[in-house]
Parts: structure tokens; sequence; C-alpha cells
């Protein structure tokens, strides 16, 4: 199995595009920190972006992606010296699902937000910064505007399942970004994401998620990976920042989690199928994770 499909899909991801932007001359609109996880992509001119505490401004043209990880609130301007404005009155009186601000419409973008189940801050949130930038000349972009022109076109046509098209290519928006930070992060990132762009730790983590219940060992997961059990360990918590059989327990956990929120399978049945060999085995892991026992967990996640 993919790690990164086996995570989006148990996180739930969905997105949707809002209403796109128009702005010229000298402006700056001071958005709100965002619901979701926003992203935007620039579809003509340049402007710059300002994350909320942040020093240091990213410069932004044509062609450019980007996806904010975070909520904070953050700011678009085409010049330091103008004095912001909120981005909420000018989106409330958007006309023909375009929001302008300043004069003319030299610059445009669109842009939209994905939303994730309640677990995804801890599967795959908290392994990105808070800024992930696609780059107009990258080869992901290219796809990640093919994407939202069809979006944009499903909408306005309201053709037939057009909800469902939209929700889909979102999806690939999000992969395709996610893929970008990726090949740009080998060797200087942490966590299960950069484990996918390690070669070694790669094979681990796969053999991980396509076999979740074998009662795995190091020097097995070593075995699949051609490297010696050391060189497994030490790298795989060197890269992931966790050992290989404590990131399958917590992946265990995760797949219980899913099973107790959309099931009513019992908590032996979902023992035995995530690789416990008791309820109770399960119920200390799960504790220890989540800070709930199983039972108090499906009470919350599926409040009557």
């Amino acid at each position: 199995m993919d790690p990164l499909h086996d995570v989006l899909t148990l996180v739930g991801a969905t997105g949707h595009l809002s209403a796109s932007m128009e702005a010229g001359g000298s402006w700056a609109v001071e958005f709100e920190a965002p619901a979701g996880i926003k992203f935007n992509a620039v579809r003509r001119g340049r402007c710059w972006l300002r994350l909320d505490g942040s020093a240091d401004s990213l410069p932004l043209v044509a062609g450019d992606c980007y996806l904010l990880t975070r909520s904070r609130p953050y700011t678009l301007f085409s010049d330091p010296e103008a004095v912001p404005v909120p981005a909420g009155p000018i989106f409330l009186a958007a006309t023909g699902g375009v929001a302008r601000a300043g004069t003319g419409d030299d610059f445009a973008a669109v842009g939209g937000a994905f939303h994730f189940g309640e677990r995804a801050r801890t599967l795959l949130l908290d392994a990105l910064p808070p800024l992930v930038h696609v780059p107009g000349a990258a080869a992901e972009a290219a796809t990640l505007h093919w994407a939202i022109d069809q979006v944009d076109r499903e909408l306005r046509q309201q053709r037939v399942a057009a909800g469902l098209v939209a929700e889909h290519l979102a999806l690939v928006m999000l992969i395709q970004m996610l893929r970008h930070h990726l090949a740009g992060a080998a060797g200087s990132a942490t966590g299960w994401l950069a484990g996918l762009g390690d070669p070694v730790v790669a094979v681990a983590l796969r053999e991980l998620h396509q076999r979740p219940a074998h009662q795995w060992t190091v020097a097995e997961l070593a075995r699949a990976a051609s490297v010696s059990r050391s060189t497994l360990a030490a790298r795989f918590r060197a890269v992931v920042g966790r050992a290989p059989l404590e990131y399958l327990t917590d992946w265990r956990v995760e797949l219980a989690a899913d099973r107790l929120r959309r099931t009513d399978d019992t908590l032996a049945r979902i023992a035995q199928l995530v690789g416990y060999g008791s309820e109770s085995a399960l119920s200390v892991a799960f504790k220890r994770v989540t800070g709930h026992s199983p039972r108090a967990y499906r009470r919350l996640a599926r409040p009557r």
C-alpha cells in the first residue's frame, strides 16, 4: 500500500474552490485565519504573501500556487506601503464570483480550501511546514492549474455529479502540492512524509502499511529494505523521528480509531484486525496515543 494514499483516505480530505480575486494598482488584503487548509493559485500578475508572525514576505508570480497548513492570518499585497483592508467585506461584495481590490485587474488569483477529519493534524498537517509554495515553473504547477480550470468549468456548467468531480480534482491538487513538497524536502525534513522520500525508509513504510496487522520485527523490515537491522533502525528514527515499531503502534491506533468512528465492530474484532492479540492490549496502546480509552473515544466521535 502507498502510505500517502492511506493517510489521505483516513483523514477524509475534501476540497472546494471559493470566489476568485482580481486587484490592481496599490492594494493589500488582510485575511483572517482560515478554518480549513487554504490554497491559492496566481493566474495573472504578481503580489507578495506575508504570514502573520513572519518577518519575510514571499513573492508570487503568475503560475505560482501555495498551501497554508496552519490557521494563521495572512496578507496579500502589491505594495508594502498599502494599508490592508479586510478580506471579508470584499468577498461578500463579490460579483460574478469575483472579489475586487484596488483599482484595475492586472492581478488575478483563484483559491479554495481543503477540509479534513479530526485526526488530520496529527497524521498529516503537523508533518508539513506552515507554507508550501509551488512555483509556476515546477512540474506540478501545470497539473494544478489544469485541475483548477476543470473544477471551475464543472461548477459553472453544473454538469451531472459536478460536485463529486470537483472534490476529486481538489484531491488531485492536494496530492500534487504534497509531491512537490516531498521532492524539495528530501534530506532536510523529518516525519513520515519525509520518510517517503528516503529509499530505505520508504520500503519499510510501505511494508508496514501493506500489512499493519503482521507481527513485524525490525530485522524483518531490514531484510525487506536490503539493509542491516541497525542501519534501518537508525535511519528510520533519524528521518521519521520514531522507531519503526513505534510508528507501527501509532498507525495501528489510527486504523482502530477510524473503525471506532465508522463501524460498530467490537473492540475485540478491531484489535484482531489491526494486529493486537487482545482487547486489553489495544486499549493500552490506544490510550497512550490518543489520551482516551477506545470506548471513550467512540462515545466522543459518535455522539448520540
